[in-house]
């Protein structure tokens, strides 16, 4: 079978981004940077040989994902199967907040325990690893020989990175995971490999276009 291209995207800059809340599984959406973020990655795509545009179905995701398929002409179809990590109780509340309310969770969660689970239905880390694998090889293997692009967030592109480059749930990372960068990987049956990661260039503030200027 030939190879899936896959570029992968994290939705542009939300307000809760910018003052460190998390997000999880609420419908949080774009500010106006992440807006001008999700033109520009639809620009630099815009000449690509793209298929389909699959995105989480949370607004931020699916706006930045419009934008993409809006540049790139191809369809847009939502996945639940990408949303963000499910952070349960801690949903909302900012990390600070969460250090000083539950200090034992926020422990488990600051050493990346794998099979730690937040408080009122969060996911762990290796129930993270296995949706986010199942769902994008699910993907990919409809599209053989052909470039897909993969919309969805912070946590599902860490867990991609490590997927693909075969590190534990658990290992420290080292690796950036800004709004609206271009990532790009592989995938066969035998499974994900990487490409290229953090590509920003498109969001380089010389780029800077006059909606965002004013």
């Amino acid at each position: 079978m030939d190879a899936t291209r896959i570029i992968a995207v994290r939705h542009g800059e939300t307000a809760w981004n910018v003052a460190a809340r998390i997000q999880g599984q609420l419908d949080v959406g774009l500010n106006e940077t992440g807006r001008w973020q999700a033109r520009r990655v639809g620009e630099a795509l815009a000449g690509e040989p793209i298929s389909t545009v699959y995105t989480s179905d949370l607004g931020r995701a699916h706006e930045t994902a419009q934008s993409i398929g809006a540049a790139t002409r191809v369809p847009v179809i939502p996945e639940r199967g990408l949303r963000e990590r499910c952070f349960g109780i801690f949903e909302g509340k900012t990390f600070t907040e969460i250090e000083e309310t539950w200090p034992d969770h926020a422990h488990n969660w600051r050493k990346r325990i794998p099979d730690w689970q937040p408080p009122e239905g969060g996911e762990s880390l290796i129930q993270l690893r296995e949706r986010v694998t199942h769902t994008v090889q699910s993907l990919a293997a409809r599209h053989p020989g052909q470039q897909i692009v993969v919309v969805a967030h912070g946590g599902v592109l860490d867990a991609l990175y490590r997927i693909a480059t075969r590190q534990e749930v658990n290992a420290p990372r080292t690796w950036e995971l800004p709004n609206g960068a271009i990532n790009r990987l592989l995938w066969t049956p035998e499974g994900f490999s990487l490409v290229g990661w953090s590509d920003t260039q498109h969001l380089d503030h010389e780029a800077l276009d006059e909606n965002a200027r004013t």
